[in-house]
């Protein structure tokens, strides 16, 4: 189906919140005007396109409402159903609108262009800037997706397990200095892996579980070293 099938419902749409609409005005699909107000620019394609939001983004060179339209339903814009959050987001990023346009004519507004105004992220900036400090090494390659990733958390882990593993049951305390690891408590008492059994108030020691698991991962206790966590991993 064409894009020009497009322009119908748009055009409707448009003149039904009193704007003169025409299309193909310079490299516009459609624009809209409406009174002494600035010019509502919308790009067309039959599907949600990198190079729909590339045209669009260009446009916003000739106007501050600027949208991308495209069809949906079955057979269109997978990308628009599989990612409609991450979609909406980048079109807010970018300052620009979208209508999308149903099988039947229908035209819904499902963002309006704005300037972007971003929101604090201080605090998920924190965490990473933290991840990144206490992480030793650099043993994760970047653009892997693997699920068991080395985390300066689960290094930890690693830490405690092998400490553990070689030297039976310690307290908390105890385990804490021998390591390096100032979280060895949570730790222990979360056990997220369930490596760790309690046999005593503050004592622990390696479980059946963590006994077969902590040899996958011999490489990285390797690159870990022996004794303490390094006072500075940043520079390790």
């Amino acid at each position: 189906m064409p894009e020009t099938d497009l322009y119908g419902p748009i055009k409707t749409f448009l003149e039904a919140q009193g704007y003169v609409v025409k299309g193909e005005i310079g490299p516009c699909d459609v624009m809209a005007v409406r009174g002494d107000e600035g010019p509502v620019v919308v790009e067309l394609k039959e599907r949600l396109t990198l190079a729909l939001i590339l045209q669009a983004v260009d446009r916003l060179t000739f106007s501050d409402s600027v949208y991308v339209a495209f069809r949906i339903g079955k057979g269109h814009s997978a990308s628009w159903r599989g990612r409609r959050k991450q979609v909406t987001g980048l079109l807010r990023r970018l300052g620009l609108g979208l209508l999308t346009v149903s099988a039947r004519g229908q035209v819904v507004a499902v963002l309006d262009p704005a300037p972007y105004r971003p929101k604090s992220r201080a605090g998920r900036r924190d965490r990473l800037l933290r991840e990144f400090a206490e992480r030793v090494g650099d043993p994760e390659e970047g653009g892997s997706s693997s699920r068991q990733r080395l985390t300066a958390y689960r290094q930890d882990v690693l830490r405690c397990a092998r400490q553990l593993a070689e030297e039976g049951g310690l307290k908390v305390s105890v385990l804490s200095e021998r390591t390096g690891v100032p979280r060895v408590g949570s730790i222990l008492r979360d056990n997220h892996y369930g490596w760790f059994d309690r046999v005593r108030t503050g004592h622990y020691v390696l479980s059946p579980k963590g006994e077969r698991e902590l040899p996958n991962w011999s490489d990285a206790l390797t690159r870990l070293g022996s004794g303490a966590k390094p006072d500075d991993p940043r520079t390790s």
